[in-house]
């Protein structure tokens, strides 16, 4: 499939890592994770591998030991969904998108990549992995039980927007992918992040994808019992469905886009939805906060987030400090060794409202009496 390896692409794979699409294996390649093109890369693909594993162990205690199969389906539905909406971007040629939407992006070589060298093992690992964390916290208080889905999916949304911009706005500056600058659906920038991955992959996919999750397992398994079949279909419906939503969402921003984008008014519609999201979920998550540490409560903290939310943040907080040597010397928003800068100032208030929600979920629940203690779930 030389077909696939077009110009642009193999462009921009060459400047991340010296390495090229042309004659990449089909299916996977392997290499030696200490002769990667930095030594930022093997760091994270462990530390988002691992999450994705302990997200896929979670999930399993949870419908073993409460009978509650939400969190596994969350998991196999943000994969189906990365596979829904990344794929195409990868075989443009195939899906026929190569002349209406170009190439976007393209990650550097880590230790496993699949399908061409486009698609990473830590970015399948990624997507599971982090969503399952912004619904933990968002779930342990209590906002489902208490405010519904919507909000809820809201609080997840906004919960996962601040953990995943931590690490999109370091990304570029320590090649871990690159954006195609040149490509008019990237703009516009938040520094060297467009605003579509800000706002619509950041906080809109994991509003969409919880939505449907909790509307096909959620409220299903609250009332009967799912079989094995019936879990994996409205699994896969709502993976598969959770473009379609992005789309019918996302529509308030493309009505400014096409050949000739209003990139200033595209800005401002990003600006204010994020806002929008924040307003809602702020007040619901510190009043929940609240609430549950002065009542007894059947939802507790849990060691998934307590454990995979403070190594997240450790992690990346040390890449971060790897980084800003060459993020203050850069000139223009390019560092001397050729690479744009993020936003300091959004990802670290990013990574403190992370740390917030981390530190709110585990200090949450003070239970008052051993009849609370017993009824802890998800703890």
């Amino acid at each position: 499939m030389s077909e696939q390896c077009n110009a642009v692409f193999d462009g921009i794979a060459k400047s991340l890592g010296d390495f090229t699409c042309q004659n990449a294996p089909a299916v996977v390649h392997l290499r030696n994770p200490f002769a990667l093109s930095n030594w930022t890369l093997p760091v994270l693909e462990l530390m988002m591998v691992t999450g994705a594993v302990s997200a896929l162990m979670w999930g399993i205690r949870r419908l073993r030991r409460d009978g509650d199969p939400t969190n596994l389906a969350l998991w196999f539905a943000t994969v189906i969904y990365l596979f829904v909406i990344e794929i195409p971007l990868y075989f443009q040629s195939i899906s026929g998108l190569e002349d209406s939407v170009g190439v976007v992006f393209a990650h550097n070589a880590f230790t496993v990549q699949f399908l061409f060298e486009r698609l990473p093992l830590y970015i399948v690992a990624l997507y599971p992995a982090v969503v399952t964390l912004a619904y933990e916290i968002v779930r342990s208080l209590g906002v489902f039980r208490d405010r519904g889905v919507i909000v809820g999916a809201v609080c997840v949304g906004f919960v996962h927007q601040c953990f995943y911009e931590v690490f999109d706005q370091l990304g570029p500056q320590l090649r871990w992918w690159a954006w195609n600058t040149d490509n008019p659906l990237n703009h516009p920038f938040l520094a060297s992040v467009p605003m579509t991955s800000v706002f619509i992959f950041a906080a809109l996919g994991p509003v969409v994808v919880t939505m449907l999750v909790m509307f096909f397992v959620g409220r299903a398994a609250g009332g009967t019992h799912l079989g094995g079949w019936g879990l994996m279909w409205r699994t896969a419906a709502a993976g598969l469905l959770t473009p379609i939503g992005i789309a019918i969402l996302s529509i308030p921003s493309s009505l400014f886009g096409g050949d000739d984008p209003n990139t200033t008014a595209q800005a401002i519609i990003f600006s204010v939805e994020l806002v929008l999201v924040a307003a809602i979920a702020i007040p619901v998550l510190v009043r929940q906060w609240a609430r549950v540490r002065r009542e007894d409560s059947d939802v507790s903290p849990n060691q998934f987030v307590r454990v995979f939310g403070s190594v997240y943040l450790g992690v990346l907080a040390v890449l971060w400090i790897s980084a800003l040597p060459d993020y203050f010397g850069a000139v223009d928003g390019i560092t001397n060794d050729g690479t744009p800068t993020g936003s300091l100032l959004y990802a670290g208030l990013s990574f403190t409202v992370a740390a917030l929600c981390v530190a709110g979920s585990v200090t949450a629940l003070r239970p008052r009496s051993a009849s609370a203690v017993a009824a802890r779930v998800g703890g």
